[in-house]
């Protein structure tokens, strides 16, 4: 019975030791960003959507350079920053990949400030590459619900190619902002209960894709009554459309806001194929 107590703390041991990670908590806005202190610690951690934005950086044992930037879901009303953010760590720190969750400010009648944080959020990931294990070819974006909305807009507004990704990944995206199929709560909350046309139309990120649209991966479950599946259908179509290479994953069952939790019924396939799309396409 030791024996096996012994065996069984070195595989738990192993395990660990395999995934062992550097934590960074980086304060988007600030003079000196990679200087750790417990103030700035506390300000990344709180549940403050107006100020203090933020992005946590997990560094793998041995990076391979592979990085995701991850906008967790919520409307933008509230940030869903465990099961949409943090807790995909271990699981992309495993394959090597370096792996940030943004805080980014909502809106608060200012649709430009989620978009404004994730781009500063890139710039710094390129900046800091080699302190963080990231190799600034490989940077792509990643986001569910609203976060897959902000994640998008940066793949198809970004203003440079110091902010642009490299990739995308979406989980069941709101993509437009047409009243009918948008989620109407992530609409109000970034653009206003009676927005310009204009606005609609800029931020309904299926007619903003050109040929230099990242890559993408786009996955969501047809019985998805939040966001309605077209949002990603119509911007995979926009994709192929502009000769941009996607892929696109239905699930028939499962709603909407599944993360990674485990009681999603298709966690198995979605990790498989992501794993397998980011080993493949992502060089």
């Amino acid at each position: 019975m030791k024996l096996i107590k012994i065996l069984a703390i070195c595989l738990v041991a192993t395990g660990l030791n395999a995934v062992a990670q550097k934590k960074t908590e980086i304060l988007l806005w600030d003079e000196n960003p990679l200087e750790q202190t417990e103030a700035k610690s506390e300000r990344v951690k709180a549940q403050d959507y107006k100020k203090d934005p933020a992005i946590t950086v997990y560094t793998p044992k041995n990076p391979t350079g592979k990085t995701v930037l991850m906008c967790p879901g919520g409307g933008y009303s509230h940030q869903a920053s465990a099961h949409e953010g943090h807790d995909m760590a271990d699981w992309y720190n495993s394959q090597g990949i370096t792996y940030a969750v943004l805080k980014y400010r909502l809106p608060y009648g200012d649709n430009t400030i989620p978009l404004a944080d994730a781009e500063q959020a890139m710039r710094l990931l390129r900046k800091y590459s080699k302190e963080l294990g990231v190799d600034p070819t490989k940077v792509g974006i990643a986001g569910a619900s609203a976060g897959g909305h902000l994640a998008s807009t940066l793949a198809t507004h970004y203003s440079s190619a110091e902010t642009r990704p490299d990739f995308q990944i979406l989980f069941y995206p709101v993509i437009s902002m047409d009243a009918a199929k948008t989620h109407m709560g992530s609409r109000k909350n970034l653009i206003g209960e009676n927005p310009e046309e204009e606005l609609v139309k800029k931020y309904s990120n299926e007619f903003q894709v050109t040929p230099d649209t990242p890559k993408t991966f786009i996955m969501f479950s047809s019985d998805d009554s939040a966001v309605p599946p077209a949002n990603s259908i119509d911007y995979y179509n926009a994709l192929t459309g502009n000769k941009v290479k996607a892929s696109l994953h239905a699930y028939p069952s499962g709603g909407h806001g599944w993360g990674f939790r485990d009681k999603f019924p298709y966690k198995r396939q979605w990790t498989g194929e992501l794993e397998k799309w980011l080993n493949v396409e992502i060089k």
